[in-house]
C-alpha cells in the first residue's frame, strides 16, 4: 500500500471526476484541477467567496461551485476555461446545490427549505418545487438519471415524491413510515429505495419505484440507531452503519442481516495490516535543509506526515465524547465500497480522517482530514 504527498484542501471539499481523470480541490476561494495520474495541475479557477460546496457533473465537463453565504453558484469548464455561469438566488438564500444527473440542470435548495429551484444551462430555463424536508440526504438520483426522489414534510408527515428528471413531473408520491426522516438513496440499479430514520430510533425501509414497501429493519431499540448507509454497487448489499459502533450488511433477496463488522479498539488479527500517521517536522540544523529551504521556502514550518506498518497487537486510540454536547462523535460515520464490492471502507468514532471515498477503479481510495487529503493506493492481488 502506498500513498501520495499530502495537498491542502478546504471544508473537505475534494472529488475525483466521474471519469476519473481528475481530481478537484478547493481551497478556500481557489478551485484546483489536477491530474489523477501525475497530480500535476492542470486548471486553477478563483470564485467570488469562500466556497462552501464543490461538485462535478456526471460528464466530467464541469465543476459547480456554490458560495452559500453570498447564495452564489458558479460553474465552470474544463473544456472552456474562460466560459463560467453564475446564478444568483438573491434574498431568498442557497442551502444546499447540486448536479442533475445530466449535467446540465443546477439544483438549488433555498434558505427555511421554502423550496427546491432547476436552473437549465442549455433554456436558462427554471422550475420549482416546494416542501422539500430539511434532513441530511433529503434528495436522490437513480444511476441511470431517469427519477429522482425527494423527501418532503407536510402536516407534520414524510412523503416521498419520485420526479421524472426528463421533464421534471410527478410520477409517485406516497407518505413514508417514519417518524423523523433522515435520508434516502436509490440502490445502484435504481430497483429499490432506501429510507432510513433519524439516529433516535433505529429503523431503516425498502421501497420499490411504485411506492410499495419492500421491507423493514431494526437491529435494535431504545438507543442511538443509523448514522450512515452505503449500497454496494452490484445492489446486492447495503451496509448499515451506526452508533453502536458496527457495520450490519443486508442481502438484497430477504433484506435480512448476513454479516456485521465491529471496530475493537485493539487489533489482534494476524491478518490483519494496521497503518499508523507519523508526523515528521525538519530540526533547524541538519545537514539535509538547504540554504533555499531556510530562507524561501516555508516547508521548515511545516509537519510533513507518512503512514507505517505497526506491529501487532495494535491498540487503536480512542477518544471519548462528550456526553453534553450534541450529536456525538461516536458510531460509523462514513461507509465506502469499492467498484469491485471487494473492499469496505469505514470510519468509526473521532478519527483525523473526516471522509472517505474509493476512485472508480476501486484500487485508489481518498482520504480526506481536516486541512489535507492523501491517496491511498491499494495493491493488486496475484491471481491464484
Amino acid at each position: 500500500m502506498n500513498f501520495s504527498e499530502v495537498f491542502k484542501q478546504s471544508n473537505q471539499l475534494c472529488k475525483v471526476s466521474p471519469d476519473g481523470k481528475y481530481l478537484a480541490t478547493c481551497v478556500q476561494y481557489r478551485l484546483v484541477v489536477r491530474d489523477f495520474n501525475s497530480l500535476q495541475i492542470v486548471h486553477l479557477y478563483t470564485c467570488l467567496d469562500l466556497v462552501m460546496h464543490m461538485e462535478w457533473s456526471s460528464d466530467s465537463l464541469f465543476i459547480l461551485c456554490a458560495m452559500y453565504k453570498r447564495g452564489l453558484v458558479q460553474v465552470w469548464s474544463l473544456e472552456q476555461p474562460d466560459w463560467h455561469c453564475k446564478i444568483d438566488e438573491g434574498s431568498i438564500g442557497l442551502v444546499s446545490s447540486r448536479w442533475s444527473p445530466d449535467g446540465r440542470h443546477v439544483l438549488n435548495t433555498t434558505e427555511f427549505n421554502l423550496r427546491v429551484t432547476i436552473w437549465s444551462l442549455c433554456t436558462k430555463s427554471v422550475s420549482y418545487i416546494k416542501y422539500p424536508k430539511a434532513c441530511q440526504k433529503g434528495m436522490d438520483f437513480t444511476a441511470d438519471g431517469r427519477y429522482m426522489a425527494l423527501a418532503e414534510r407536510r402536516e407534520c408527515k414524510d412523503y416521498i415524491s419520485v420526479f421524472v428528471c426528463d421533464n421534471w413531473h410527478l410520477l409517485r408520491h406516497f407518505e413514508s413510515e417514519t417518524q423523523d426522516l433522515a435520508g434516502l438513496e436509490w440502490s445502484p440499479n435504481g430497483c429499490v429505495l432506501a429510507v432510513w430514520d433519524n439516529c433516535l430510533e433505529y429503523k431503516i425501509l425498502l421501497y420499490s419505484l411504485d411506492g410499495r414497501l419492500l421491507s423493514s429493519y431494526s437491529a435494535y431499540e431504545w438507543s442511538l440507531g443509523i448514522k450512515s448507509v452505503a449500497w454496494s454497487p452490484s445492489s446486492q448489499f447495503l451496509a448499515v452503519g451506526s452508533y453502536d459502533e458496527k457495520v450490519r450488511i443486508l442481502n438484497h433477496i430477504t433484506w435480512k442481516k448476513i454479516t456485521e463488522f465491529e471496530h475493537p479498539t485493539t487489533i489482534i488479527n494476524t491478518k490483519a495490516v494496521v497503518l499508523k500517521e507519523v508526523e515528521k517536522r525538519p530540526v533547524v540544523g541538519s545537514e539535509d535543509l538547504s540554504i533555499h529551504q531556510l530562507t524561501m521556502d516555508n516547508s521548515l514550518f511545516s509537519t510533513q506526515s507518512k503512514y507505517e506498518i505497526t506491529q501487532l497487537p495494535a491498540q487503536v486510540p480512542v477518544i471519548k465524547p462528550d456526553p453534553d454536547r450534541a450529536n456525538p462523535k461516536i458510531g460509523i460515520s462514513a461507509l465506502a465500497i469499492s467498484a469491485d464490492n471487494r473492499y469496505l471502507a469505514t470510519k468509526n468514532g473521532s478519527f483525523q480522517v473526516q471522509s472517505l471515498f474509493w476512485h472508480c477503479s476501486g484500487s485508489s481510495l481518498v482520504l480526506l482530514s481536516k486541512e489535507h487529503i492523501c491517496l491511498c493506493y491499494m495493491e493488486a492481488e496475484e491471481e491464484k
